[in-house]
């Protein structure tokens, strides 16, 4: 039965039109991904924590206070450490799959917006950016870790650190999947 179970996720995870014998690494990290989310209860805590994950840690980066740039100028405000984060995640993202990491630059625009909204809200009045985007990480980490517990296996970056970056991107990728996009 846990064979059928963990067949059944592996072969959800190869992409359309994938060959036997030309695995990406992308497809590697899928598989080994998926062999820790067989639950469906930890699947679906995973379809509301990551997303939430991604958008706070964002969040927590983004209000780290940037230095003023001179040469930026006018566009001084528009750079901080989250760009930073945001370049080196894309980048990685794109040296597994490019459609995958336009997906994912899509979703953090999207996360950015409802940063700034955020930010908007600070200055008049309410929390502190970096208060909003810690309740929401710490709460979905331990709603992580709750599905993990549910799936009785530990999360996949305690064996490599990467698969805090894959997680994002797995969930994306059964999207593309459902959309019949080849990514």
């Amino acid at each position: 039965m846990a064979n059928t179970k963990k067949n059944k996720s592996a072969s959800k995870s190869l992409p359309l039109g994938e060959v036997a014998g030309s695995v990406r690494q992308v497809d590697v990290y899928f598989n080994k991904y998926a062999d820790s989310h067989q639950n469906h209860s930890n699947e679906l805590i995973h379809w509301v924590c990551v997303p939430l994950i991604v958008f706070s840690l964002l969040g927590l980066v983004w209000s780290i206070p940037f230095p003023h740039i001179g040469f930026l100028g006018r566009y001084n405000g528009f750079v901080n450490w989250a760009s930073f984060l945001i370049a080196f995640s894309i980048y990685y993202y794109y040296r597994l799959s490019p459609v995958l990491s336009y997906c994912m630059l899509l979703l953090i625009f999207i996360f950015s917006y409802f940063i700034i909204g955020l930010e908007n809200w600070q200055h008049a009045g309410g929390p502190m950016l970096w208060q909003s985007c810690l309740v929401v990480f710490a709460l979905s980490w331990v709603g992580q870790f709750i599905g993990h517990k549910i799936e009785g296996k530990k999360p996949s970056f305690f064996d490599d650190i990467k698969f805090l970056l894959i997680g994002p991107i797995w969930l994306l990728h059964f999207v593309l999947l459902k959309l019949k996009i080849k990514y």
